[in-house]
């Protein structure tokens, strides 16, 4: 006969089976909740297309396409207030120029006519633009070559000439942010001044005319700049605008309606294509500057044996020239070489060391010891000379003194003390001189006579001084312990 359990746990262990899978489905639900309302949250935050007034958009991108008039003196005064800057090497004059120019609207023209396939726009605000750059240009032009000193290159000049990846991506998002904000109901002045400044297109036109003027490089690189600008803020403009959906303009004619469509599409891939080749360019070179940077500084500025004294590298040639002070041996040559493989983007480039034998650091180390022991010579005799310096400083305090004291017969008082004791007493005095002097009246008889010579200020009063020549009289007989005093008054 079998026994039966006394305990049955099977109904138990299904029970909690049952509360772990409800747990289960319970965490499910709560993090679907979490992430649902986190992504609703997101979207609400991030979302501007419900703010967006597309008709007012429109109609405020076109109204500033047009150059002419007050707008064309615009320009003008401001591109003569950004080459004043430019050449005073003043941002906030070149900053106050950037807010005047009115620049931005064609720019945003060209954004705004390829994204709703509006072809007469287009050529109107490329029309407009070339006519701005052209004026600016020759307005620059015509200030750094006649300016006294427009030839001085400025730092505020040299900086538009050397674009790289930052300016691509201000550019960008500067644009971004200006299209956004006309987007939007009820356009953010702020915003629009900011880009205006961020961006910086006056400059880089002021300092294009300075390169017409006196040098073709900054010409070059001043234009790439701007150029980098002006096709980053119309990209983003096409690209802020097509997310945000906005009508394409309709045509009658469905051909001249394709035909436009394509010739927009065509444009839009010509002002992108410069655009995205200018970014990767400019992300490659990035890579590779930042790789040469890591490469000089962990295995060559650590390096104490290595005196490094400069480098280049070129993209194009892939190569990295190093310049040292001293033989470079074989075998460090070889480890830099090795060491250079472990830098991706620079891997593959040719390393060229050029080291200077006639300048080995053994000869460096015995030019160095030359020089210490010349300056320790050098210190010996300046220490001699000061030595002497001191010697002659005693005899001629003690020459003074026996000068002081053959003119003052007691020897109490020295002329020192006398004449410092006369100033302390008479502010008012200006010169004093004291000696002894022998006098005849009638030629046979010799008198030995006391006489101060002295000098007021000018500005002192001839009754005041008089009052004042007989208290120094007074004062003098005292400390000299004279019978009789002459007091003579100089000019």
């Amino acid at each position: 006969m079998s026994q039966e359990s006394k305990f049955n746990f099977s109904e138990e262990e299904t029970n909690q089976d049952n509360v772990v899978e409800q747990s289960k489905e319970a965490v499910k639900k709560d993090a679907k909740g979490l992430f649902k309302s986190v992504r609703t949250f997101f979207s609400e935050l991030l979302d501007f297309r419900d703010e967006t007034d597309r008709d007012a958009t429109i109609e405020a991108i076109k109204k500033d396409i047009p150059f002419k008039g007050a707008t064309a003196w615009i320009l003008i005064c401001s591109i003569f207030v950004a080459s004043v800057g430019l050449n005073a090497n003043s941002p906030a004059v070149v900053i106050g120029a950037m807010l005047i120019s009115p620049l931005m609207g064609p720019i945003l023209g060209v954004g705004l006519s390829i994204a709703i396939n509006d072809i007469d726009t287009l050529r109107k605000s490329l029309i407009n633009l070339a006519t701005m750059i052209v004026l600016s240009l020759l307005t620059a032009y015509l200030f750094f070559k006649f300016f006294p000193t427009a030839d001085l290159v400025t730092n505020e000049l040299f900086g538009r000439t050397k674009p790289d990846v930052r300016d691509v991506l201000i550019a960008f998002f500067g644009g971004s942010a200006l299209i956004i904000a006309r987007t939007k109901k009820g356009t953010i002045a702020s915003v629009i001044f900011g880009v205006a400044i961020a961006t910086a297109l006056m400059p880089p036109l002021c300092t294009a005319g300075y390169g017409l003027a006196h040098n073709w490089d900054y010409f070059i690189g001043a234009m790439y700049l701007f150029t980098i600008n002006t096709i980053f803020i119309a990209l983003a403009t096409f690209i802020v605008l097509k997310v945000l959906r906005f009508p394409m303009l309709k045509y009658a004619n469905s051909k001249k309606r394709k035909r436009i469509a394509q010739l927009a599409s065509i444009l839009a891939i010509l002002v992108m294509a410069p655009a995205i080749w200018t970014f990767v360019n400019f992300i490659q070179e990035s890579g590779i500057e930042n790789d040469y940077n890591n490469f000089v500084k962990d295995e060559i500025a650590e390096n104490r044996e290595l005196w490094f004294q400069n480098g280049t590298w070129d993209a194009e040639a892939k190569k990295i020239t190093l310049y040292f002070n001293g033989e470079i041996l074989e075998a460090t040559e070889a480890d830099l070489k090795n060491e250079l493989k472990h830098y991706d983007k620079i891997k593959d480039f040719d390393l060229e060391i050029n080291g200077n034998k006639n300048r080995s650091f053994d000869k460096i180390s015995d030019a160095y010891d030359r020089a210490i022991k010349d300056l320790d010579e050098k210190d010996h005799i300046i220490s001699g000379l000061r030595k002497e310096i001191a010697g002659l400083q005693v005899e001629i305090t003690e020459l003074n003194k026996k000068i002081e004291g053959s003119t003052f017969q007691n020897g109490s008082v020295s002329f020192t003390n006398l004449s410092r004791d006369a100033k302390v007493r008479f502010s008012d005095l200006q010169y004093f001189s004291f000696a002894k002097m022998l006098e005849s009246k009638d030629f046979i008889k010799i008198d030995t006579i006391a006489v101060a010579r002295i000098k007021w200020r000018s500005s002192l009063k001839d009754s005041l001084a008089s009052v004042k020549e007989k208290q120094l009289g007074q004062w003098m007989k005292k400390q000299l312990k004279l019978d009789s005093l002459v007091i003579r008054r100089g000019d």
